[in-house]
């Protein structure tokens, strides 16, 4: 990425900014105000007509419900008369939303006047023997009847009433001492529960008064279908029109604004911004063809990546000289140390001081993890971008915690859907990811030999092998594999904080080997020293025996490590017993040493290297819990039992008898399973598998997809990730309904 520095006088302004709009390359920098005789510019004349005409253009758009998908894109020029024709457009889309308001409001009056007389319906009375009397009260509402009738009892101010029911309606007719208040039914009735109904004024009977207002909802709902039709008619029509009107007001409207960018006196302007390295002779040429000599361009720093992706530097050019001055010229030292000031002569200006912008530019594959990276933030410029990192590690975190190949077919399939169906950015990345992990999934599925919990697809791949497949700890008789996997989950979180803690040192680099080895070095020395102590066979016996059991060649991962040696440098007397220094703790002190020297208050976390590597056993936990919750599902419908020699089996091929029958006393029938109880245990049995892998495969989002976002941005991304990158956003316009 180049800065590069525009100025002229505002007699040009225009024509520069058309000409770097239709470039759209330049990101531009926003002036803060800061340069002495600059102010902000102001928007180029005509750019609040233009706001306003695009803001009843989007208006138009929301009342047509208007989507790219309904219309063809019209292209071209647009009318000389398109204002008059956007008029006539505003002017009857108005109409009709205000006659479908207005229509909507009496619709909603006229339900609200049919749910009020439907309890009167009940009642069967016709409505004008609800009222109008001198003598007596009418009440109609609804509550408990006899409730009702002990308040009315109970009251001073009543010597008669009668009530009459109808459903869950009662009207209440009362007759009044006279003595009585002004509405002695409502006194009576204090403490009661009852909903009181008013009572519509009409003559007609309730059946009547509802059937004249169902036919004008009747008449309202075909008004209202005749308005939508119509505007979906100007939907059709007009649509396209109104899209390509938007986009030319839009690129007219980031025109206008375009001047509060930039830095500007009474006659003059300076801008500046960011592009492409390599497209700076045509951001000049383009200039130069459009004002000649009316402008001075210059090309003030230039950023670079490096081979790996990282910022490698920045460096001024043409400090201090006019941007005609050929590149190979060097500047003078008087001209280093002359301070610079913001000019409108030619010369150079002061930069606006942003960072570059950042372009993500990720191999395909790993592209949709984007998004991943972006709900952190966006790397800065002078970052590594950690998207390929995630690409790596995240779907296999996934996949490692979920091991299903039945789930992964599922979210293969999920994530298809959302990358095709949806015009989202946001959904097609998150699509992209699903797949990804879906296929791990797959992927450590077939390495565990399941498919939805069962244990089937290692019988057909492996048929007897010794190794494969792995099992995932849950039997009685498989239980080592169940801690196994937590001390896999351990070595794969020290690979993984290695990694970066190795990209920190990378980046630290560029301050200097020293730097990289203090800061990054000493927390590398550490983990690795810590933890190969941790895995050797020094004070043994104190240490958990599954650390050195687990890949022993009778352990679960048979490779034949039973732990590193002791590697004892020197016996260290303290006097109540002597400490023998090992060589990986000799490394840890080291690192440790490092970390005071070089970051005294970073030294009380030294603890990190265990706490961080420990965060990574909820991938086993995770791992266990979700093969636990299938085997759940499938143990209700299939049933289970459990072998002389103590292995579980699924009672997916035979009947409950069959344990008796063919093991004799030896083997125990676990659960019989609702898929041998009958036909209704069948039926209630299906519902709960395909239930019950419902919630696991959904659960495997929340849980195994959450651990593993948690393991990447807290354990991970804390190593050597800052973010806080803008996004390289040209200023310019990607035509799509309209050309020049």
């Amino acid at each position: 990425m180049s800065k590069v520095s525009v100025a002229g006088s505002k007699g040009v302004m225009p024509a520069v900014i058309e000409t770097i709009h239709e470039l759209n390359l330049v990101h531009l920098s926003d002036y803060d105000g800061s340069w002495e005789g600059f102010d902000n510019g102001n928007p180029i004349e005509g750019a609040d007509d233009a706001s306003e005409k695009l803001v009843t253009v989007r208006a138009l758009e929301s009342t047509l419900d208007l989507a790219d998908a309904d219309v063809e894109p019209q292209r071209g020029q647009l009318d000389e008369n398109w204002e008059n024709r956007l008029e006539e457009i505003r002017t009857r889309v108005n109409e009709l939303d205000d006659q479908r308001s207005d229509v909507r409001d009496d619709l909603r009056q006229v339900e609200e006047r049919i749910n009020r007389v439907a309890p009167f319906a009940e009642l069967g009375i016709d409505l004008d023997l609800l009222s109008g009397y001198e003598t007596i009260d009418v009440v109609v509402g609804e509550g408990r009847v006899d409730a009702i009738e002990d308040a009315l009892e109970a009251s001073d101010e009543i010597r008669a009433y009668e009530t009459f029911t109808g459903g869950d309606v009662v009207a209440v007719a009362a007759a009044p001492t006279d003595d009585a208040g002004a509405n002695p039914i409502d006194d009576a009735l204090v403490g009661v529960e009852f909903t009181r109904h008013e009572v519509p004024d009409t003559e007609k009977s309730p059946s009547a008064y509802v059937d004249d207002l169902e036919s004008r909802k009747a008449d309202l709902e075909s008004r209202l279908e005749e308005i939508d039709a119509e505007l979906a008619e100007i939907r059709r029509k007009e649509g396209s029109f109104l899209l390509q009107v938007e986009s030319e007001l839009s690129i007219e409207v980031q025109r206008a604004e375009a001047p509060l960018q930039f830095a500007t006196t009474g006659r003059a302007f300076v801008a500046e911004g960011w592009i492409p390295t390599d497209e700076y002779d045509r951001l000049r040429s383009a200039l130069r063809d459009a004002v000649g000599d009316s402008v001075e361009i210059e090309e003030l720093e230039r950023a670079d990546y490096d081979r790996h992706g990282a910022h490698s530097h920045t460096e001024e050019v043409q400090k201090g000289a006019p941007a005609a001055e050929d590149e190979d010229d060097e500047p003078s030292p008087e001209a280093d140390e002359e301070p610079q000031k913001a000019v409108t002569d030619g010369g150079s200006a002061v930069t606006m001081g942003d960072e570059p912008p950042t372009v993500q530019n990720n191999p395909g594959p790993a592209r949709p993890f984007e998004v991943l990276v972006q709900a952190v933030n966006r790397p800065k410029y002078s970052e590594l971008d950690p998207t390929i990192f995630l690409f790596l590690t995240f779907p296999a975190f996934f996949g490692f915690m979920i091991g299903d190949f039945g789930y992964g077919l599922l979210y293969v399939a999920i994530g298809a859907y959302m990358a095709t169906q949806f015009d989202s950015k946001g959904i097609t990345s998150l699509g992209g990811v699903a797949i990804w992990a879906g296929l791990f999934t797959m992927l450590f599925g077939i390495i565990y030999g399941e498919i939805f919990g069962l244990h089937v697809l290692g019988e057909w791949l492996f048929g007897g092998s010794d190794l494969l497949p792995l099992n995932k700890g849950l039997e009685p008789a498989a239980a080592d594999f169940a801690l196994g996997w937590m001390v896999v989950s351990v070595l794969a979180g020290i690979v993984h904080l290695n990694i970066g803690y190795i990209l920190d040192f990378y980046e630290n680099l560029s301050h200097g080997v020293k730097d990289a080895v203090f800061h990054s070095g000493s927390w590398l020395l550490m983990l690795n020293g810590i933890w190969i102590w941790i895995f050797s066979r020094q004070a043994a016996g104190t240490k958990p025996g599954f650390l050195f059991e687990t890949f022993a060649s009778d352990g679960p991962f048979p490779i034949g490590f039973t732990g590193f040696p002791e590697w004892v440098l020197v016996t260290i007397p303290l006097g109540i017993a002597d400490f023998p220094l090992s060589a990986p703790l000799l490394v840890f002190f080291i690192g440790f040493a490092l970390l005071i020297i070089s970051e005294p208050v970073e030294a009380v976390e030294f603890i990190d290297v265990i706490v961080n590597v420990f965060s990574y056993t909820r991938m086993g936990a995770v791992l266990l819990a979700k093969a636990g919750m299938a085997f759940v599902v499938n143990l209700l419908f299939f049933g289970a039992y459990r072998d002389p020699e103590g292995a579980f089996h699924f009672l997916r091929n035979h009947e409950p008898s069959y344990v008796a029958e063919h093991y004799g006393e030896g083997a125990e029938v676990i659960f019989g399973g609702l898929m041998h109880s009958g036909t209704a245990g069948l039926l209630g049995g299906l519902i709960i598998l395909v239930v019950g892998h419902i919630v696991v495969l959904a659960l495997g989002v929340t849980s195994a997809g959450l651990q593993a976002v948690r393991l990447e941005y807290v354990e991970f991304f804390n190593k050597f990730y800052d973010g806080g990158g803008e996004k390289y956003e040209p200023f310019g316009h990607d035509r799509t309904y309209s050309e020049d």
